[in-house]
């Protein structure tokens, strides 16, 4: 084993690998309870039961396509990096697709499935580094920051900080409410927690928050601690049954998998090369064995819509494991056996609600905005698509919609400036599909 993670090579040893995998877990274990809350729209009343997901089957889902994609990110890529269901992308699966569009939970699994295929198909030929630099590294910077908007937006809104407001479309909450004051609480614990450096703040302010909304009969006490791993057959191989239906087959199905393959690519190319850089693993600017890192992402979104989740991807919480010592795949084995031990606390987990969640959302939102600072907002014609692509996701309440403003105007302003050689070519293909997107959105 120590041959084979190359310890000697790396300088770190079992004890290393160990506490640095244990503390990635504890640094993304809330999206054991995020994404089932979200996938299955805990917040939203009166969703007919077609359009929910089962909480439990989630759950597990949730629990195998982190636990699965951090092994084989581990045994093939031979990184400290860990995998889990993403945050924004379960968003724009629960929040965008399912509710907003209508779309069956089926379908949006689909989605996952074929974006997951073709990130496979694009990594394997290469093709995936073209597409990836012909997108303007400012737009790339306003999707992340747009979707950090988007994902606190819906944060406040879960807290009931930010409600619905017939006259002004929204407004402030009653901070009277016992969930919303729960949820102010559990926001500045977290705060503080993330202020002072402490490792796992997100996770362990849902914890303190948990127990407090116990204390005060917000939150039913659970009747055990360990019990029975729930059924995921509610939703294994649910995925397929899309390809079966006729209604999947149409124009904005195609913007949704165009927007899930997008986010993915952004989203593992940063996290790679952040993480990586950090515990020194670089070479020349360049990530060794990275088509195997980004193999085992499309493997495990591939196989986690087979079991019943949203996109898995590379977790930038993986830093707090290197900050820990982890140098090797090993510790992402060590973050996988946490995952799976964690399947048999469900009966704890499952009390949550989404006042408890709305923090680390909120949270989640912020780490994300920072992107904003990259942006050349003193050229316009870099801000305009920038900012389109930032502001439209949370006004629209779409991921989808924001990038597609944004891969709009990006040419059109590029080209008046004169800067036409600038534009790569690939982005006036995107330009017609975002476009044509449009136009069969509103139809």
């Amino acid at each position: 084993m120590k041959k084979y993670f190359e310890f000697e090579k790396l300088g770190t040893n079992y004890r290393r690998e160990f506490m640095g995998g244990m503390t990635t877990f504890l640094a993304m274990a809330y999206i054991l309870i995020v994404n089932p809350i979200t996938l299955t729209l805990a917040d939203v009343k009166d969703l007919p039961d077609a359009l929910r997901m089962d909480y439990g089957a989630v759950f597990v889902a949730t629990a195998l396509a982190a636990a699965l994609g951090s092994i084989i990110m581990g045994l093939i890529g031979k990184y400290p990096i860990a995998l889990a269901p993403g945050m924004g992308l379960n968003a724009f699966f629960a929040y965008t697709v399912v509710l907003g569009s209508g779309a069956p939970w089926q379908h949006a699994l689909a989605a996952v499935f074929i974006s997951g295929v073709f990130f496979l198909l694009l990594t394997i030929s290469g093709l995936r580094e073209k597409i990836i630099n012909a997108i303007p590294v400012e737009l790339k910077h306003a999707v992340g920051a747009g979707i950090g908007l988007f994902i606190t937006f819906i944060g406040l809104k879960n807290a009931g900080i930010i409600v619905d407001n017939p006259a002004t479309l929204v407004g402030l909450g009653d901070l009277t409410n016992g969930n919303t004051l729960l949820a102010i609480f559990g926001l500045l614990i977290t705060v503080i927690m993330m202020t002072r450096g402490i490792n796992g703040a997100v996770f362990f302010g849902m914890i303190v928050t948990v127990i407090v909304g116990m204390i005060f009969n917000l939150i039913d006490k659970p009747e055990q601690v360990v019990g029975a791993v729930p059924s995921i057959e509610p939703t294994f191989g649910a995925v397929f049954t899309a390809f079966g239906d006729p209604s999947f087959y149409t124009a904005t199905m195609v913007g949704i998998i165009l927007t899930f393959l997008f986010v993915d690519f952004f989203d593992n190319a940063g996290t790679l090369v952040a993480v990586a850089n950090q515990a020194g693993l670089m070479k020349d600017n360049k990530l060794p064995r990275a088509g195997r890192a980004l193999f085992a992402d499309s493997i495990a979104s591939i196989v986690g819509s087979i079991l019943g989740t949203s996109t898995t991807t590379s977790y930038i919480e993986s830093s707090a494991g290197v900050a820990s010592g982890a140098r090797s795949g090993f510790a992402s084995l060590v973050t996988a056996g946490f995952f799976l031990l964690a399947l048999f606390f469900f009966p704890v987990l499952s009390v949550v609600t989404a006042p408890v969640t709305a923090p680390a959302l909120i949270i989640v939102g912020v780490l994300m905005v920072s992107s904003l600072g990259k942006i050349e907002w003193s050229r316009f014609e870099i801000a305009v698509p920038s900012f389109l692509t930032m502001i439209t996701m949370p006004l629209s309440y779409s991921i989808a919609t924001g990038i597609a403003a944004g891969f709009i105007f990006y040419p059109i302003t590029m080209m008046v400036k004169g800067r036409r050689k600038d534009i790569h070519p690939i982005m006036y293909i995107f330009f017609i599909i975002f476009v044509l997107y449009f136009v069969f959105l509103t139809e």
